[in-house]
């Protein structure tokens, strides 16, 4: 797991500017396309920052149709995330600081994941029923293992992080409802938690 995690960032980073503005823009067509995108009022998304898919063009699609947009912050303390609110202008002037871990967060508080309705995660690999490969620090598992309530979870990803082969899914793992690539949206049955 630890090999091929190093290997799907590696071919992450190497991707090409034009590569990732053509993944960006056909992402961008699939996820707006969804009724699940076409029904959620409170969206938290990422900040690129490592070679992911670009939430560019959707953050900004997502503040002319009026949506409220919720960015991760980190929570020393219990290890999770906590969503904040941004504006348009807040985002287009970069009003953001950098974490030691090398990604951008929001200034101000954070609320729990509970109250988004569609949450949109990066990750490094995801196979064909869910299962999710993030970073390895376990932010977003810890984050919606504790939710009240777990919002819609769309993955995004270049076609090369859909895997064909199974992850080992841990219990403490948490699948994806569905996940976005350029070529296009694919929707999972949520399966039992198991560690086989």
């Amino acid at each position: 797991m630890k090999q091929l995690r190093t290997q799907l960032k590696k071919s992450r980073r190497q991707l090409s500017y034009f590569e990732q503005q053509k993944a960006e823009r056909a992402v961008f067509q699939h996820v707006i396309g969804s009724a699940i995108f076409k029904n959620s009022k409170k969206v938290g998304i990422y900040l690129h920052a490592f070679g992911e898919v670009s939430t560019r063009l959707i953050i900004l699609y997502c503040f002319k149709l009026k949506k409220e947009v919720y960015l991760p912050r980190i929570c020393p303390i219990k290890q999770q995330l906590l969503w904040v609110k941004i504006t348009n202008q807040q985002y287009l002037k970069k009003q953001f600081y950098k974490h030691p871990l090398g990604m951008y967060e929001p200034f101000g508080r954070g609320q729990l994941v509970s109250h988004l309705d569609l949450l949109i995660l990066p990750l490094v690999g995801c196979d064909f029923v869910g299962t999710r490969m993030g970073m390895g620090g376990g932010y977003y598992d810890r984050t919606l293992a504790n939710a009240s309530y777990s919002p819609y979870r769309l993955g995004l990803a270049h076609n090369f992080q859909l895997l064909p082969s199974l992850l080992k899914r841990q219990t403490w793992d948490q699948p994806l409802d569905a996940v976005c690539t350029p070529k296009k949206l694919i929707f999972f049955k949520r399966l039992p938690q198991s560690s086989t």
